[in-house]
Order: structure tokens, then C-alpha cells, then sequence
């Protein structure tokens, strides 16, 4: 069977972590959904920077855009997105009925400048909520301390969210009380718990990127040391995820939230990021194959997608090892590696990536919007 649909059989849903025009109006997505069983869509801003910027797809669009009087880069750019973001949730919503809510997701992503407050990202995601106008789907926010009390105000509303960037189990934990907390008060507000839905975005390549060059430095300078710190290389961000897992586990099996799982509540699903493999010297397929489980969710960049269905192997691997992962930490902190530090950089990091990303987003739409207007001008339209 093909790999990317036994993960389906197991529990674990795969998303898609891309989103392009041709990728909808060529009906791709759509064979995706049929053939590997793809049952959401992710977006960010360097994903609608590569789309947008490095391609015609949309270049009608925003001459019509313009046509009609708009000049203004940001507005241009979510007229685009919103018309992305709303036709792949049409081809998803089958998924989304069939599952009763559970699956058939797409992501928009909040602004990156907004990370650190917390008014403006809620006032941002209630916006794209209402422009968008689609119950599947789900609205991005980073997961900094003012975007994970915007996700408890944001649930509570009715509002479905993806904590983005998480690195850190202890984020991930306050993560998953917030959304409990939101869906209490929703609930108490007369909401129907069973009506919102939420993923936590775990990143996971990242962590091995960062602390394989700080292990290697450590072992280069204390020698006594090395065999042991190399012996951790590649193995601290599933150790990490496998982890955040089993806080999961203990989360949900909590009377408080047995209360509203009676009122038909979800659970916030982890959701695996960054799982392509930056590394080659590790298997393109090590993030996908290393943590499939029940409840989870994969998002898998194309590349990534192409690899695991052409040679993965889908079987239960988040429960196994866990005294292994446990093990692993214990090594991290005996031989002080900074893991707290350096997820916390990875949270600055990756806002900063997504800010940047968007500001060359912005740019390209502001050239090739400058672009059809001197063309414009050239015909004397």
C-alpha cells in the first residue's frame, strides 16, 4: 500500500506544507486528496513568497486587482492568498463533511510582525476569519506568550487556530492548557466545543540543525567529551517530539478535559513541522517515519511528500523508545547542551524568517504590480 495512506490507516494524518495556484486550478490538490490521501493544506509566508513572487500564476489576478483601482502591496497580496486559502478549502471540504470537522484543514497565517501582541493578533485572525468566510479553516499564530493567550481568546470565540513554532515542550504544554481553557470558555459562553477544532505545530528538523553544530563545536573543544555528545547527534528533535507526545497523552487523559470530550471537544492534535530533512547525511524520510502515531498530524513540504511515498515505511514508531528519548535528555543535561536556549532562539528565528519572508513578499507583489501598470500605461489604457 502506498506509505502515505497506511499512515492514514495508523491515525495520522498527512497535510500538505505548500500552496500554489496551479497547484488548485490544475486539479493537483485534488488528486492528492484522492490518490494519497493528502486531508489538509499548511501556508505560510515564505511559502506565498515563493508562490506568488516566482511564478505568472497570479499575475491575471493582479492585473485585474489593479484594473479595479487597488494599489496597495498588502491588500493586493491577501486578495490573492484569501482566493487561495478559500479554493483549497473548497477541494477539502468533502474531507472536512466525511470526517465531521475532524480532518480537511488549510492554514493562513496571522502576520509575523504581530508575534509579540497579543490585541493585534487577535484583532488580525478575527479578520481573516470573517474575509475568509470558511468553517475549515484554521488560522495561524506563532507560539509566543502573547500568541498563545491570542489562541485561548481566539478559541473561545469559536475560531479555529495553529499554534505555529513551537520548538519546547513546555510551550507546547502551555499551548495545550490555553486551548483547553478557550474551549471551557467557549463553552460557557453557550458554544458547541465540538464545533472548533486545533492543531499544535511541534517543529522538529530545526532543533537537529541547531544543536548538530552546537554539538560538534562542544565536541571539537573538549575532546573528553566527544564521543558522548556525538553519540546525540540527530536524535534530540524526535527525542523531543516522542516526549511532547506523551504530555499529550497525559493532557487528554485529565477528568477537565474528559468533561468536554463528553460534549463532543477534540483534542488539539500535535501537528509534526519541519519535517523535511535538511541533514544528508540522514534519510529524507527520517522525520516522517520516526514519529507516526494515532491523533497526530504530518505536514509534509512536496519534496518531502515525493520521498516517503516512493520508499517510506508507515508503521507506529511515536510509542516506541520512549525510555530512549528519556534517556537522550538526560544525556543533554548532563552534558549541558542549551537546549532552552536555543528552542528559544528558534522561536526569534523563525519569526524573523516569516517577517523577512513577508517584507520580500510585499516587494515582488509591489514590482510586478509597478510592472502591469507601466505596461498599462505603454498601451494608454
Amino acid at each position: 500500500m502506498n506509505p502515505l495512506l497506511q499512515c492514514k490507516t495508523l491515525g495520522q494524518s498527512i497535510w500538505l506544507d505548500y500552496i500554489r495556484r496551479s497547484l488548485l486550478q490544475s486539479g493537483e490538490l485534488a488528486r492528492l486528496l484522492a490518490e494519497d490521501g493528502i486531508s489538509g493544506v499548511t501556508s505560510n509566508p515564505a511559502i506565498f513568497e515563493k508562490a506568488i513572487g516566482g511564478s505568472d500564476d497570479y499575475d491575471a489576478a493582479l492585473a485585474a486587482a489593479i484594473g479595479a483601482g487597488e494599489r496597495d502591496p498588502q491588500r493586493l497580496f491577501e486578495q490573492l492568498a484569501i482566493a487561495d486559502i478559500r479554493a483549497a478549502a473548497d477541494v477539502l471540504s468533502p474531507v472536512y463533511r466525511e470526517t465531521h470537522g475532524a480532518d480537511g484543514y488549510v492554514s493562513l497565517e496571522v502576520s509575523p510582525r504581530l508575534a509579540m501582541d497579543e490585541d493585534a493578533t487577535v484583532r488580525e485572525a478575527q479578520r481573516l476569519w470573517q474575509a475568509v468566510q470558511r468553517p475549515n479553516l484554521m488560522i495561524k499564530v506563532p507560539g509566543t506568550p502573547a500568541g498563545i493567550a491570542a489562541l485561548r481568546r481566539l478559541t473561545a470565540q469559536g475560531i479555529n487556530v495553529n499554534v505555529t513554532l513551537l520548538f519546547a515542550r513546555a510551550a507546547y504544554r502551555a499551548v495545550a492548557q490555553a486551548y483547553i481553557d478557550g474551549l471551557e470558555d467557549h463553552a460557557a459562553q453557550g458554544g458547541d466545543p465540538s464545533r472548533v477544532a486545533s492543531v499544535a505545530s511541534f517543529f522538529v528538523s530545526r532543533i537537529d540543525t541547531a544543536l548538530d553544530a552546537e554539538i560538534e563545536r562542544r565536541a571539537e573543544s573538549t575532546p573528553e567529551d566527544a564521543a558522548a555528545l556525538r553519540a546525540l547527534a540527530g536524535r534530540i528533535a524526535i527525542a523531543n517530539a516522542k516526549l511532547a507526545y506523551q504530555d499529550a497523552r497525559q493532557i487528554y487523559a485529565q477528568p477537565r478535559w474528559g468533561a468536554l470530550a463528553a460534549r463532543g471537544a477534540g483534542p488539539q492534535r500535535l501537528l509534526w513541522a519541519s519535517t523535511g530533512t535538511k541533514n544528508p547525511a540522514y534519510s529524507d524520510v527520517l522525520y516522517v517515519e520516526a514519529l507516526i502515531g494515532p491523533g497526530t498530524v504530518n505536514t509534509l513540504p512536496p519534496a518531502t511528500l515525493d520521498a516517503f511515498r516512493d520508499h517510506g515505511r508507515a508503521r507506529v514508531t511515536l510509542t516506541e523508545d520512549v525510555d530512549q528519548a528519556q534517556a537522550v535528555f538526560a544525556e543533554l543535561a548532563r552534558l549541558r547542551l542549551p537546549l532552552d536556549a536555543l528552542t528559544e532562539r528558534l522561536v526569534e528565528d523563525g519569526i524573523r524568517l516569516f517577517a523577512d519572508a513577508e517584507q520580500k513578499l510585499l516587494a515582488a507583489v509591489a514590482a510586478k504590480r509597478d510592472a502591469l501598470l507601466q505596461r498599462a500605461g505603454s498601451r494608454g489604457e
